[in-house]
């Protein structure tokens, strides 16, 4: 089941059967026997297992986001209620490598960058480099 493509009452059902298989080790005997025989649905494989992005590939997806943006409108004057949408299917995650991680991506762009104008003083200089590059208002 994919998710995002089953909306039940408001309940993103691919995202819960995910939830359930890669989470498998955590449910009660009873629930994973309702789950194999009653649904048929299987734990996951060891190569299914989702890949965790660090903080590095997390900065470079949002930057990703902003640079997307600001080619788009010229600017980085984000409202905060913004999201930007990636297509990660165009190669590689955002650290270079081939991990399966593509596919349509949403980053809060707004929320993101209001978050980080809060935490400039903490940030690294070439991080900040990289958002002044793209006409960051500190």
């Amino acid at each position: 089941m994919v998710v995002g493509k089953v909306i039940v009452q408001g309940e993103d059902l691919g995202r819960w059967v995910n939830a359930q298989r890669h989470g498998w080790e955590q449910l009660l005997p009873a629930q994973q026997w309702l789950l194999e025989n009653v649904l048929g649905i299987e734990p996951a494989e060891d190569d299914e297992r989702p890949v965790r992005r660090t903080q590095d590939d997390m900065w470079a997806l949002k930057l990703r986001a902003a640079q997307q943006y600001h080619a788009r409108e010229g600017h980085l004057r984000v409202p905060r209620k913004h999201v930007e949408h990636l297509d990660l299917d165009t190669g590689s995650s955002p650290s270079g490598r081939q991990d399966g991680a593509g596919g349509p991506v949403v980053v809060k762009l707004g929320v993101w960058l209001d978050n980080v104008r809060k935490r400039a003083g903490k940030l690294a200089e070439q991080r900040r480099a990289d958002l002044d590059a793209l006409g960051m208002r500190w």
